[in-house]
């Protein structure tokens, strides 16, 4: 169909008696920026006489300039043809077989259903179905991202000297120079580190002081760029020295998270809500990959691990008490009914494998995945102790809030609408197959990947800027603990307490998060296996009988205040939750059973 005395502009007619069709015009209207005109067929139907009315009452109408009349939802793929990030569409329409039969009957179907759709869409998207901004949650992300930064160097900063200084288990300075010497020069690039100029104690110092004060900067909105360029070099430096110590996955998703942070933040001095700065599509886009990434990621390890504890819903049976570092809630939690663990269980594989597809969904289901998610989080921090793990991962939660859930309003001053992607663009390209192939993984271990990938993954690796995520893939169902003891004479002993680990049987478990008190938590992970797989902690033992101060103020307390003892043994003991009956009766949290001799006893000599 034609007609006689087409528009200046192309026009989509519409039903302005439809709630339905209005709120889609508002957000084509917006998609297409100016280049496509609508207006009711109310009163419009008249200047086209050659449309029968019945027509419009059907379906939207699209009148080109040159006179050429679309209806349906070929209509709508020809409008939405003049937004440049659109045109694809139409071009499915045209080009692809099936399509379009497809496209137009289901575009029937809403126009025979307009009631049923239109509370549909109120039900998932609200009153604005125009394209969300995310203009509010990026400044609240970027500031809980410098919250957690300014956490973790915090906490690493009063442990630093203990775990990789001079004096420290496991010293940053002798580190590097054996990686040199196995190495040689390509040591520079898979290990990219700052302390390759200065592995003193004072400069360790200074990169954790570095890190807050940046933290802080970003924290009050001021060059955020910048800020999370630092933050990135910094922790990333840090991360490098501190082998073992720095090899959580919480360090790694930091390290991925203000990387990719870098392309989401705005150009622009201060952050402030009154005059916004554009943003990258691409980078937000790569930022809810991530978020989607750490959570499926996270429960589709668990049902593909083999372990059966996972599938029959047991795996809360053990977890309250097995887990590193326990709340005294987890204790409660673990006298709880099977039936409510089993319960708690089936909850979790279901947000941690389901609820991620919702990252994508319109506003109302997103925050279904945002009030799941963040639930998630605070029970996981309620009953253990997983330093700024929780805390990162509900800032990323955040990006899954637009404008109108956190402002109540869509920003209406920007100050640029153009955003240069081709950075963005550039690592996506990059990282995307390596994404693929780390999702892919954890539905598929077994799989070989391909020599083109694995070349590409070992040249980006060392920078922890694509990682893959999954705690508990395989459920820990013994609990053992190693208990360090010293002695003078080699008949006495006495032990060495830690500050947060289980040890002794009265202590009740305590609360130490955001913190991360990373001795405590590497003494879980070498009761694992045996002390010949874990060096750093014969190098422990030796400091121990050095009595060095800086590895000694990592514990609870030094039985040999004056003198360092002449002997050291670990044993292995079996930790279990007492009972609510045992606890009533003898005072304890935990009831211990020997293993065995984990460390023999050794001397100085």
């Amino acid at each position: 169909m034609q007609v006689s005395s087409p528009p200046p502009k192309p026009l989509m007619i519409w039903d302005g008696d439809c709630h339905f069709c209005g709120r889609w015009i508002e957000r084509w209207r917006e998609i297409t920026a100016g280049r496509v005109d609508y207006e009711p067929f109310q009163t419009a139907a008249e200047r086209f006489p050659e449309i029968p009315r019945t027509e419009f009452e059907k379906a939207v109408q699209f009148i080109e300039t040159d006179g050429r009349v679309f209806r349906g939802a070929e209509a709508v793929y020809r409008s939405l043809g003049y937004s440049r990030n659109h045109r694809f569409f139409e071009w499915l329409y045209d080009n692809v077989p099936g399509v379009a039969p497809v496209s137009e009957i289901a575009y029937s179907f809403v126009a025979r259903h307009r009631t049923l759709a239109s509370k549909t869409t109120r039900l998932m998207w609200g009153k604005d179905v125009r394209r969300p901004t995310y203009f509010a949650a990026r400044r609240l992300f970027l500031r809980a991202l410098g919250i957690v930064y300014l956490i973790a160097f915090i906490s690493l900063w009063s442990q630093v000297d203990g775990l990789i200084g001079a004096n420290g288990i496991s010293p940053v300075s002798q580190f590097l120079a054996a990686a040199k010497e196995q190495i040689g020069g390509r040591a520079h690039f898979i290990l990219p580190t700052l302390c390759w100029f200065n592995s003193s104690d004072a400069f360790l110092h200074f990169l954790c002081g570095a890190g807050v004060v940046t933290s802080i900067v970003l924290i009050l909105g001021m060059v955020p760029i910048l800020c999370l360029i630092a933050l990135f070099i910094f922790y990333l430096s840090l991360t490098i020295a501190g082998q073992t110590f720095l090899s959580f996955q919480w360090d790694i998703l930091l390290l991925e998270a203000g990387f990719l942070a870098i392309f989401f933040a705005p150009w622009t001095w201060l952050m402030t809500a009154k005059r916004e700065a554009p943003f990258s599509g691409v980078g937000f886009f790569l930022l809810q990959l991530l978020l989607f990434k750490l959570m499926f990621m996270s429960g589709a390890v668990k049902l593909t691990s083999g372990d059966d504890s996972w599938w029959n819903l047991t795996a809360l049976d053990y977890h309250y008490w097995t887990q590193p570092l326990p709340t005294v809630l987890a204790w409660w939690a673990a006298q709880n009914s099977e039936w409510l663990k089993h319960f708690c269980t089936f909850v979790v594989l279901f947000v941690e494998t389901l609820v991620p597809f919702l990252i994508w969904a319109p506003r109302r289901l997103r925050f279904v995945a945002f009030v799941l998610f963040v639930s998630l989080q605070i029970m996981i921090a309620l009953t253990g102790n997983y330093c700024f793990f929780n805390l990162l991962t509900i800032a990323l939660c955040f990006l899954l809030l637009d404008d109108v859930q956190i402002a109540r309003r869509r920003s209406a001053t920007v100050t640029d609408r153009r955003y240069n992607n081709w950075i963005p663009t550039l690592v996506l390209i990059i990282t995307l197959p390596l994404n693929a192939y780390v999702i892919f993984s954890a539905i598929k271990p077994e799989m070989q990947w391909p020599r083109s990938i694995l070349a590409l993954y070992s040249r980006i690796e060392a920078f922890r800027i694509v990682n893959g995520y999954g705690l508990f893939r395989v459920m820990t169902k013994e609990r053992a603990e190693i208990v360090i003891e010293g002695s003078e004479n080699g008949s006495d002993w006495l032990e060495y307490e830690f500050k947060w680990k289980p040890g002794d049987l009265k202590r009740a478990p305590g609360w130490v998060a955001p913190h991360k008190p990373r001795l405590d938590w590497q003494m879980w992970f070498a009761a694992l296996s045996n002390y010949r797989e874990n060096p750093w902690f014969t190098r422990l033992v030796i400091q121990l009988l050095k009595n060095s101060p800086d590895v000694t103020k990592l514990l609870a307390d030094n039985p040999f205040p004056k003198n360092p003892p002449r002997y050291i043994r670990a044993i292995a003991y079996d930790y279990h939750f007492t009972t609510a009956a045992e606890r009533q009766a003898t005072g304890a949290w935990w009831k211990r059973e020997e293993r065995g001799i984990y460390l023999p006893r050794v001397s100085i000599e």
